[in-house]
């Protein structure tokens, strides 16, 4: 039996709550200092002790293992054949088949699948699942300020450094970089340098992917654009050769010293044919060569660039290809001129034909524009210059940078943008479609100098080398990559205005040198318009104001020793007077300054009177400020012996 007690109690009285209220302070104790337990006390200098009541850390650093990455595949072959049949046999295959479709389960089998077959393709018919539920009019990024950020950086594996020469980008979706390393400086290349180049993935930038070991450092190397495993490169040493990743790192086969080039091939440049086999290559040497990588014993065709056809060849450089025109290709020179050739020209004086001259270095790139062939780029020295194949002189060109340009490109996207590199390592994007004379945006890329530089296909993802090794992977905002609206024919539009003030530039020159020629014919024409001094030019613009009925207050002013009032009348016969004594004398006036005299030859009333020819020698100083010109140049006008003539010569005045 338990024992209870219960105990009740309301529930309002359980737990009642406190309660707050505010209340002044109370002194509770106030203990007053007793000065007589002061002596019990020894005074102390004061100390001072910092107290931390954090405890106390310790800093530790530890350097995990570097986690290695190992790129691994499979290759699926088809499969599911039994043991005695041979898939690599087409006849054994086929016959398997045709025992297999003639058993009662295979058909079973595929009336059963039929049905959840049929489902599906008419989910797939009744929607469409890639179906673009936005699409509209394209966006316009002209608004957003244009930019650029690093992916990753690529560099040179060994110990030596090397410069990033050459670029090239995979065809197939732009997986892979190949890069080109080498030390272009002869005297400064020290023993021991790695002659291999490298394969890298874009997205493991670690190790590369694949290993390119030549006879000599390579220089070029171009990805054929038709077989993502075939590569061309030009060596150090003038070889061409070529390589399938499939096969190793050795070269498959190298073009003969004997019958390569004689300097280093500075680019290599596949061409359009129907075997995906033949490039060209060109060199310093001022050799073009021909090859087809099927036979590389000997080139299939060279031309040598020797333009004026004296011997003087020009070094080649840099090439510049166009698929839709298969038989002309641009040259790049090293002494700045672009020339532009023909391979299946009539005769051999035709291969070489026009020349462009501007640059005052190396052309170190050329590239036509991708959706006006007609326009090309080309960089060198300090400027970058765009050139109309039809005219000799460029319509375009950057300011001069205070840096050296090494590389440049078009944005295959886009027509009027285009990237060039420096030596003090940035990298300038103009657009032109918005400003022509600064580049839109500069990328400091590199402490270094920039070497080479390259563009995907989708124009969104850029490399540039460096001079350290050091390949560097950008991607370009959407307002650099994208077609912007009316580009096109705005680009195009500019081209051809600029083309237009070009070659009316052109035509002026040539008719100021014909004016040139016509006014050196005429040297006594020319001679007499030289002679005219200053005083007869007054004394023309003297006549010129007597016609039209104006006095130059100047000259009323330096007409000192004459009345004012007489000075407007002797105006028109000042300088009729000495016409008839030139006629007579034309021995002391060797300049036949009185040409235009004839015109003010219908006033007949000095002509009467020629015996008062000599007379007005002297009164020119009375009444000399309209013909001031004749009183300096007469040399006998101090003579004091014809003050009578002067005041003789006063009634025509009074009869005119």
């Amino acid at each position: 039996m338990d024992i209870v007690h219960v105990y009740t109690k309301q529930r309002k009285k359980f737990g009642k709550p406190c309660s707050f209220t505010e209340k002044p302070a109370e002194l509770l104790v106030d203990i007053q200092p007793d000065e007589s337990l002061g002596g019990e006390f020894v005074k102390k200098n004061p100390s001072h002790q910092e107290v931390q009541c954090a405890p106390e850390m310790s800093e530790h650093e530890a350097n995990t293992e570097r986690y290695e990455l190992a790129n691994q595949g499979v290759l699926h072959l088809e499969g599911g054949w039994p043991k005695d049949v041979d898939s690599t046999e087409v006849e054994h295959t086929i016959r398997y088949r045709k025992k297999i479709e003639k058993d009662e389960d295979f058909q079973k089998s595929v009336v059963h699948l039929a049905g959840s077959t049929e489902k599906y393709i008419k989910q797939n018919n009744a929607i469409d699942i890639y179906e673009e539920y936005f699409s509209g009019p394209t966006t316009d990024h002209s608004s957003e300020p244009p930019s650029a950020k690093t992916l990753t950086v690529f560099r040179d594996p060994e110990t030596i450094k090397r410069s990033a020469t050459c670029i090239s980008w995979s065809p197939d979706a732009a997986r892979k970089l190949a890069i080109a390393y080498s030390i272009l400086q002869f005297q400064q290349m020290p023993e021991g340098v790695s002659l291999a180049s490298y394969i890298w993935d874009v997205e493991n930038p670690n190790y590369p992917e694949q290993e390119l070991i030549p006879a000599s450092p390579l220089v070029c190397l171009e990805y054929n654009p038709k077989d993502p495993h075939i590569l061309v490169g030009g060596c150090y040493n003038g070889l061409i050769a070529f390589w399938d990743t499939r096969k190793g790192t050795a070269p498959v086969e190298s073009s003969p010293i004997e019958r390569s080039h004689r300097d280093p091939v500075y680019n290599v440049v596949w061409m359009a044919s129907k075997t995906g086999t033949e490039c060209f290559s060109v060199s310093t040497d001022g050799q073009v060569s021909w090859w087809d990588i099927r036979k590389l014993g000997e080139p299939t065709e060279s031309l040598l660039l020797d333009v004026k056809g004296d011997g003087s060849v020009y070094g080649g450089v840099t090439l510049d290809y166009d698929p839709t025109m298969p038989t002309k290709f641009l040259v790049g020179t090293e002494q700045g001129t672009v020339l532009s050739c023909n391979r299946k020209a009539k005769n051999k004086n035709e291969r070489i034909g026009a020349g462009y001259s501007g640059h005052h270095g190396p052309i170190y790139a050329l590239q036509r524009n991708p959706f006006y062939s007609k326009f090309f780029l080309s960089v060198g020295d300090w400027t970058a210059r765009i050139w109309n194949e039809d005219l000799r002189t460029p319509i375009m060109m950057t300011r001069y940078h205070m840096a050296y340009l090494t590389d440049g490109c078009w944005s295959p996207t886009r027509p009027g943008v285009f990237f060039t590199s420096k030596m003090d390592g940035t990298l300038d994007i103009w657009d032109f479609f918005y400003k022509q004379n600064d580049p839109t945006l500069v990328l400091q890329v590199t402490d270094t100098g920039l070497h080479c530089l390259t563009v995907q296909d989708q124009g969104r993802l850029l490399a540039t080398g460096g001079l350290d090794g050091s390949t560097t992977l950008l991607e370009v905002s959407d307002g650099l990559c994208l077609l912007q609206p009316n580009e096109k024919q705005s680009i195009s539009q500019m081209f051809e205005r600029e083309t237009k003030r070009e070659k009316n530039l052109d035509a002026r020159a040539k008719e100021m040198k014909l004016k040139e020629k016509s006014k050196g014919g005429d040297h006594e024409q020319q001679s007499f318009a030289l002679s005219l001094d200053e005083e007869e030019l007054q004394r023309i613009e003297a006549e010129f104001f007597d016609a039209v009925g104006i006095i130059k207050d100047e000259e009323a002013d330096s007409a000192v020793p004459v009345p004012a009032e007489t000075t407007p009348e002797p105006q028109p016969e000042a300088p009729k007077q000495p016409e008839a004594p030139k006629e007579p004398e034309p021995a002391p006036e060797p300049v036949t300054a009185p040409a235009p005299e004839p015109e003010a030859a219908p006033e007949p009333e000095p002509e009467p009177e020629p015996e008062a020819a000599p007379e007005p020698e002297a009164e020119p100083e009375a009444a000399a400020p309209e013909p001031e010109p004749e009183v300096a140049a007469e040399p006998e006008a101090p003579k004091e012996e014809e003050p009578a003539p002067a005041a003789d010569a006063e009634p025509p005045a009074a009869t005119a």
